[in-house]
């Protein structure tokens, strides 16, 4: 498989303390890989490292280019798309004009209508509700609005900050099931997630993320079964 984006040895400071320490890691086209761990363990700063809104040392590969140096808008430009913890929607905007928001960093705009329909197709709740407005919308609802406008941007990676986040579990599920269809995009995910047996079941390759610092990781499908993560995150004994 070909490597879609790489970090190694990334470290980002706050106020000189080191949130993440030396971390490297890799996702491979078409690939669902996961970052869990604890709260405050650094994996939103990851993410947020990874798009240029935090300043990193270290370096950072997207489709065999350095992105260290790049604005965010450029690595949008790229087809790199995060959908933040927050969600970051519009509220008071409908939600039609949340999702072509998604799409200001295509410059070709023939598409845009059929990447929009493709987005209805996905999310059909989306499109019976196209006319209201944000803010009106139920929490599942408003983070299948978030991955859309992604998905407007047309991404070559996507990252996800705990997509699961104040969700009910039923919802959890739908949510999941919808990111792990968009392999069939070929759309690759960096989906961070304290969810952990959720994300592990989802991917195709994990990593554990503690105070900064990749302690593990391995194939997911194995990583679900270790007896450490089990006992630490799971919910097993």
């Amino acid at each position: 498989m070909t490597e879609m984006f790489s970090m190694t040895d990334v470290t980002v400071c706050y106020d000189n303390v080191e949130a993440v320490r030396n971390v490297s890691l890799s996702v491979e086209e078409g690939q669902i890989v996961t970052v869990i761990g604890p709260n405050g363990a650094g994996k939103t700063t990851l993410l947020m490292a990874a798009i240029g809104l935090l300043a990193s040392r270290g370096r950072l590969v997207f489709q065999g280019n350095d992105i260290g140096r790049m604005s965010v808008e450029d690595r949008v430009e790229h087809r790199l798309c995060l959908v933040p913890e927050k969600r970051e929607l519009f509220s008071d905007m409908s939600v039609a004009d949340n999702l072509l928001l998604g799409s200001y960093s295509l410059r070709d705009r023939s598409g845009v209508q059929k990447t929009l329909d493709e987005v209805y197709d996905r999310f059909p709740r989306l499109k019976e509700r196209q006319r209201q407005a944000a803010g009106t919308l139920s929490g599942g609802e408003r983070q299948m609005l978030a991955l859309g406008r992604a998905l407007m941007a047309k991404p070559k990676l996507l990252m996800l900050d705990e997509p699961s986040l104040g969700l009910a579990p039923l919802i959890v599920r739908e949510i999941f099931r919808t990111i792990a269809s968009l392999r069939d995009l070929g759309v690759s995910i960096l989906l961070v997630e304290q969810n952990a047996r959720a994300a592990l079941e989802t991917a195709d390759y994990g990593y554990v993320l503690e105070t900064g610092e990749i302690v593990q990781s391995g194939p997911a499908k194995d990583l679900i079964h270790d007896k450490r993560l089990i006992t630490a995150y799971l919910g097993g004994h």
